[in-house]
């Protein structure tokens, strides 16, 4: 069969050979018991629901093996054969260009380039899953070759409900995953309705079908590092930035440092994971003892190199070792998925890689107080190393919120606040989301390397051009996109798709899309799929982290995010999706995102302007609502250049009245 073929079957009605286990690829860890024996027959029931009952008989011991082995139904037997990546669209059985896109994004995140562990479908975070099993894959791909534009397809969780009839200007698909009843948001309710097949965790662009690999994160992480080297007023040059984490987003970090021009460390228990990123080019040197590390490290300051480091291990021996040699550490952090302690998200001191993934599945108990014993000594060498001067930051992916859970010295002296600002808080929100920059991003969906020089060549000009009339508080953002664009191709940014990422507000994303547009209209380029990270202004409700600088006392409310869908949905996107979960944990975060597709058309303009205005805007009034300066000042800017924008403004209430 050919791979349009196989796209067109679906669910195939003959039984394909049942598929061996290879070792070679990177696989999720066995989950841990969680269903009682009643539970687990309703998670088989649940399973063999997507096959034909002549199959039941078959599929159910083998259903019932990958359970009881790994904790979780994969249905590994359907797997399709041919290769996983991002093909050019022409190459997709569709009705539907639209639908042809979102087929090209699915792939893409099941990319063995790209996805963290491509046969569990779990793209980046250990848990962040485009789909729970292959039936769904199957299913799903299958749908979008059949619809056309006057449908849309509802996704459950992962699972595709089917197609509905609906309209030209309604999004092509609905995505939800997690949206659970508030009660049931535990992460042990995750592990258990996630076993049961009920729900899944999509993290963010996991499953929203919007990842572009590490690069999705770089720049985010650049912008980061070469601000907190502005905080404490020291260039990167010969600077020491020390992190952890190599999987699907952190992979990003000794890009970013090398990027920014410091000295980058991070650490990565993961053999697998250290491979990966270094074969791919994202970091330069491996180093597997902590006495090479500190050589190494020595040399590289002395020499002020510009140089990423993986160091195999676990980065608490890299704080502690740092410590006793005095070894200066400028600026730290941590991007291991500590949304995700339990199940392989951050490894405990003491167990080898392999033993750790053992025990967490059998004896968790153990196992979680492994991982709290561990995450005190890091907040203490993390401690001892601040008091010399270390400017430490949350990177927003739970490390002190967990720290504070396991008892770790991490809290400030009024006992309620964290000794270590959210990134969010310190740089990111006050310097970009507020005044509406965020992570906007596309796709070339020919697959083809020139169309992508050409994009950024065109993003450049717009904001080369933006940027001469741009006001003076925003200039050093427009300058840093400037910069980073202009270095996007040198730096090799791209695994998988063809894509592209930068920071933007409302007016350059609007501007850039338009211009992309018209390329299209003339034959320059083609289509173009536009997303952004649900990391973004208006996106995503996260206290500890997206809207971790919102002060009034509405950091724990998710309104913002659900408006955002909506509207979003109503004015244009292709498709939108809202999710329970995202970078910092299952319970802690309400988050939703768009791909909106360019065609050349006028029906893509008119698209673009309406939903791209609202998507970067509906968040900044919340933020300026909630008083923040700079998003005063971003929003009255929005009123004036759209008539039709009137935002209700905060009154500020004077200090001075308090003080009697």
């Amino acid at each position: 069969m050919t791979f349009q073929e196989h796209i067109l079957q679906g669910i195939p009605n003959e039984l394909p050979a049942k598929k061996t286990y290879d070792p070679s690829i990177n696989h999720a860890p066995k989950r841990k018991e969680i269903l009682s024996p009643a539970e687990k027959e309703l998670a088989l029931r649940n399973a063999l629901r997507y096959f034909d009952s002549n199959h039941h008989a078959t599929l159910l011991p083998e259903f019932r093996e990958e359970l009881d082995t790994y904790g979780r139904i994969y249905m590994y037997r359907f797997r399709p054969e041919y290769k996983m990546y991002a093909r050019p669209i022409e190459e997709y059985p569709a009705q539907s260009k639209q639908a042809a896109a979102i087929m090209l994004m699915i792939q893409n995140n099941l990319d063995y380039a790209v996805a963290q562990h491509p046969h569990e479908l779990i793209t980046y975070g250990g848990n962040g899953g485009v789909f729970s099993n292959w039936a769904q894959y199957l299913l799903t791909m299958q749908y979008l070759a059949q619809m056309n534009d006057h449908q849309t397809l509802v996704m459950y969780s992962g699972h595709p409900m089917g197609l509905f009839p609906s309209h030209k200007d309604a999004p092509r698909v609905v995505v939800t995953n997690g949206m659970m009843i508030p009660n049931y948001s535990q992460p042990d309710d995750w592990e258990k309705f996630n076993a049961l097949g009920v729900t899944q965790y999509g993290q963010m662009t996991a499953g929203s079908y919007m990842y572009i690999g590490p690069q999705g994160i770089v720049h985010g992480t650049t912008i980061t590092v070469l601000n907190a080297f502005r905080k404490i007023k020291k260039s990167p040059k010969g600077g020491l930035f020390v992190t952890s984490g190599l999987g699907g987003m952190s992979g990003a970090q000794p890009k970013a440092g090398n990027i920014s021009g410091c000295i980058t460390v991070c650490a990565e228990v993961n053999p697998k994971a250290v491979h990966t990123r270094h074969s791919q080019g994202w970091v330069d040197e491996v180093v597997t003892d902590t006495a090479s590390l500190v050589d190494r490290v020595t040399k590289a300051k002395m020499a002020q190199e510009t140089v990423s480091i993986a160091y195999q291990g676990n980065i608490v021996d890299v704080w502690e070792a740092f410590d006793k040699h005095n070894i200066h550490i400028d600026i730290g952090s941590d991007q291991t998925s500590l949304h995700n302690p339990w199940a392989g998200g951050y490894y405990p001191l003491g167990m080898s890689f392999e033993e750790a993934n053992s025990c967490m599945a059998e004896d968790p108990v153990r196992f979680r107080e492994s991982v709290q014993s561990t995450l005190i000594r890091h907040a203490a060498a993390i401690n001892a190393h601040t008091q010399k001067g270390t400017y430490f930051f949350d990177y927003g992916n739970a490390f002190l919120l967990e720290s504070s859970r396991a008892g770790a010295d991490i809290y400030a002296e009024n006992g309620i606040d964290f000794k270590y600002p959210s990134y969010v808080q310190d740089i990111m929100g006050p310097m970009c989301f507020d005044y509406g920059f965020g992570p906007f991003r596309w796709v070339c969906a020919s697959g083809n390397p020139e169309d992508l020089a050409k994009t950024d060549q065109i993003a450049c000009d717009v904001l080369e051009k933006l940027a001469q009339k741009a006001p003076e508080e925003i200039q050093q953002q427009m300058q840093d996109n400037i910069q980073w664009i202009k270095g996007a191709q040198e730096n090799k940014l791209v695994v998988g798709s063809q894509a592209r990422i930068l920071y933007a507000d409302a007016e350059g994303r609007m501007k850039i899309a338009q211009a992309f547009n018209d390329a299209i209209a003339q034959g320059t380029i083609g289509y173009v799929i536009l997303g952004r990270d649900h990391h973004d202004v208006s996106g995503t409700d996260s206290p500890y982290r997206e809207t971790s600088n919102i002060y009034d006392g509405s950091r724990f409310t998710a309104d913002m995010a659900i408006h955002n869908v909506i509207g979003d949905s109503f004015r244009g996107a292709t498709w939108v999706s809202i999710h329970n979960g995202g970078g910092v944990g299952w319970g802690e975060v309400i988050n939703g995102g768009f791909g909106m597709v360019l065609d050349g058309t006028n029906d893509a303009k008119r698209r673009l302007q309406s939903m791209l205005f609202w998507d970067v805007n509906n968040g900044i009034a919340r933020r300026s609502w909630a008083r923040n300066e700079g998003a005063v000042f971003a929003i009255k800017r929005a009123m004036e250049s759209q008539p039709d924008l009137k935002v209700t403004l905060p009154n500020i209430v004077e200090d001075r009245l308090f003080e009697q």
